[in-house]
């Protein structure tokens, strides 16, 4: 009996690493992400922009944005751990989810983030306009419906 326990015991956690390995990216690239989100996505965030008079700057991979603060120093690449104060907003002001010095490996982040964190060095201010699938897309998570076009106010504290 105490054998068939060790056996199964040894099979379930062959199979825990064997899903971990799966999930892993494996080395993270430096490569800059160039995820570009869907021209209807742009049209619809673009409207948002443009109807509430949002001061913002498109990039060309589909999101707005708008640098409070640059920052001072080197930019953080995809590879780079973060430490932020965030708040991320519906489009309708109300908030879904906030956090001080937090810290985040960038590449494990949505895409949104990936992108336009590196747009600012530590000590910046950034504030992201990003659609839906550059945030969380049809994924329907607690505090945001699906398909929801999301604003990130971000403060980049550290960036190694």
């Amino acid at each position: 009996m105490m054998e068939r326990i060790k056996l199964n015991l040894g099979i379930a956690l062959a199979f825990v690493f064997v899903l971990a390995g799966c999930q892993s990216r494996g080395p993270c690239e430096s490569a800059p992400v160039t995820e570009k989100a869907p021209q209807g996505e742009i049209d619809q965030l673009k409207q948002f922009i443009e109807s509430n008079k949002i001061d913002a700057k498109a990039d060309e991979r589909g999101f707005y944005y708008s640098i409070q603060k640059p920052g001072s120093g080197a930019k953080p690449t995809v590879c780079s751990e973060v430490s932020v104060n965030y708040r991320g907003e519906l489009t309708n002001g109300s908030s879904f989810d906030s956090g001080n010095d937090v810290r985040f490996g960038l590449n494990q982040l949505i895409v949104g983030w990936q992108e336009g964190i590196p747009l600012i060095a530590p000590g910046g201010s950034i504030t992201l306009y990003l659609p839906p699938s550059l945030a969380y897309g049809s994924m329907e998570q607690p505090g945001i419906p699906a398909n929801s076009i999301l604003v990130f106010k971000i403060d980049l504290l550290k960036a190694n």
